[in-house]
């Protein structure tokens, strides 16, 4: 039997892109599907574009808390035993589900599986110093957006820090793998990540304090559990790859 997925969508003031994103979801080959969007205070038209696009999307409304927090109110929504996510600027590949979601069903001991990151829309200077792994502009990297992960591994690691307005993922991917969590990496585009002049990693220097102050923590944690000596963390370069 095919399970249902779960994806849900955090969104503030997300008019520009938003009904794109939820395209690429309902376009996806893939049945059944329980899209969630959660809607992070947004002041703009994201409400009425939601209402637009009928009953078959979930939609929360929250005071504006950051995106953390609007992914665990999703997560307490999602009925779903396979969890995506889809940041409301971003695209997916139309195969996506159906490719990641079959590893996933085939392979029970793993808990994510996570694609490649084709980045795409507008490239400032620092961008195109991204290290890309090929000329079409993609990598392997700790975005939520590219993976599929089973519901029960946010009781192992926990759900999403909502202290940290930003870098909430890669903090989730550090402690995923001080547990020992089981990725593997399919070597095809799993997300089209869209440079825009909103996009909220830009805002460099705020961006910047919190993945150190995570890298931190995440020292700190290793340190507490090694009588006080700092035990190296998996690199993704060491899950498994597959080709599909």
């Amino acid at each position: 039997m095919t399970p249902l997925v779960s994806v849900i969508i955090p969104a503030y003031n997300a008019q520009a892109f938003l009904s794109e994103a939820i395209e690429s979801l309902q376009e996806q080959d893939y049945n059944p599907l329980e899209i969630i969007v959660v809607d992070d205070g947004s002041t703009d038209r994201t409400a009425e574009i939601i209402a637009r696009m009928g009953d078959s999307i979930r939609y929360s409304y929250q005071y504006n808390s950051g995106p953390a927090a609007a992914r665990n109110k999703g997560l307490t929504m999602a009925h779903g035993e396979i969890i995506a996510f889809l940041d409301s600027d971003d695209l997916w590949p139309g195969d996506k589900l159906h490719t990641q979601v079959r590893w996933l069903v085939n392979n029970p001991k793993i808990d994510v599986v996570m694609g490649r990151v084709q980045y795409v829309g507008l490239f400032t200077p620092r961008e195109l110093k991204i290290p890309f792994e090929g000329s079409d502009k993609t990598l392997v990297n700790t975005y939520l957006g590219c993976c599929v992960f089973r519901r029960e591994v946010f009781d192992k690691v926990g759900i999403f820090d909502e202290t940290l307005r930003y870098s909430e993922d890669h903090d989730w991917f550090l402690r995923a793998r001080e547990q020992g969590i089981s990725i593997t990496i399919i070597d095809k585009v799993a997300l089209y990540y869209r440079l825009h002049e909103q996009n909220m990693t830009r805002i460099k220097d705020t961006n910047g304090f919190q993945l150190a102050k995570i890298l931190k923590k995440s020292l700190d944690r290793r340190r507490s559990q090694n009588n006080g000596q700092v035990q190296l963390l998996p690199k993704l370069s060491d899950c498994d790859k597959v080709k599909t």
